[in-house]
């Protein structure tokens, strides 16, 4: 029995790990609609792609385009791209939990996010406490699966003003080649985006997910 091909709405399409998933959800087969939600028109077209430019403060005028299979969450930024903690609040935490508030109560089934391997609400750490946060809220909304990615330090393979991520890539590879600090592997985008799609089109899933590093290469 052919399985039904699923919508799939994705925010954070335009950093790396986004950008990724999309030319990737657009190749697949299991998918026959993509619905971008994004501040800036991103130059690409394709017959499965719809683009919604939205205004992430004025949620409310959108909200009734999350409607499909499965929502796919990736926003993030750092406090210097943002300015201040106010603002990377804005974009790490409440941007991606109202998205999926009106998501759920849109019917939308399963739930994507990328978190971070620290993530802990009860952290000190600024940035560790908004994944932290982001991670219980997202649970507490009850989607038939949620599925929760904490893959550490990602490698891009861009320049995007991460000069800390990508100086910490560099002398993480080099201990890699030693044989050191194996599980601190860098994070290849493609493998982060391939695994996420494996996991929704899994047959073997409970409704809670979490992925760690290792199991992430291991899905991809």
């Amino acid at each position: 029995m052919t399985k039904p091909r699923l919508t799939a709405l994705l925010i954070g399409a335009t950093g790396a790990t986004g950008h990724e998933l999309l030319q990737q959800l657009l190749k697949d087969e299991h998918y026959e609609c993509v619905k971008i939600f994004i501040r800036k028109d991103l130059p690409l077209e394709h017959e499965k792609l719809q683009k919604h430019l939205v205004n992430f403060d004025q949620i409310d005028s959108w909200k009734n385009n999350l409607t499909g299979d499965v929502l796919f969450s990736m926003l993030g930024t750092t406090i210097k791209i943002a300015g201040s903690k106010d603002n990377q609040f804005k974009i790490d935490y409440t941007y991606q939990f109202e998205v999926a508030k009106f998501a759920k109560e849109n019917g939308v089934k399963t739930y994507v996010l990328i978190s971070a391997a620290n993530a802990n609400a009860r952290s000190s750490q600024f940035y560790s406490k908004i994944k932290g946060q982001l991670e219980s809220d997202v649970i507490a909304l009850n989607f038939e699966e949620t599925h929760i990615f904490q893959p550490g330090i990602l490698d891009r393979k861009t320049n995007d003003n991460r000069m800390f991520e990508t100086l910490a890539v560099k002398l993480i590879d080099g201990f890699n080649a030693l044989g050191l600090l194996c599980n601190y592997k860098p994070m290849p985008v493609f493998t982060l985006a391939k695994a996420m799609r494996t996991v929704v089109e899994s047959s073997e899933k409970g409704k809670l997910n979490y992925y760690k590093l290792s199991e992430i290469f291991k899905l991809a």
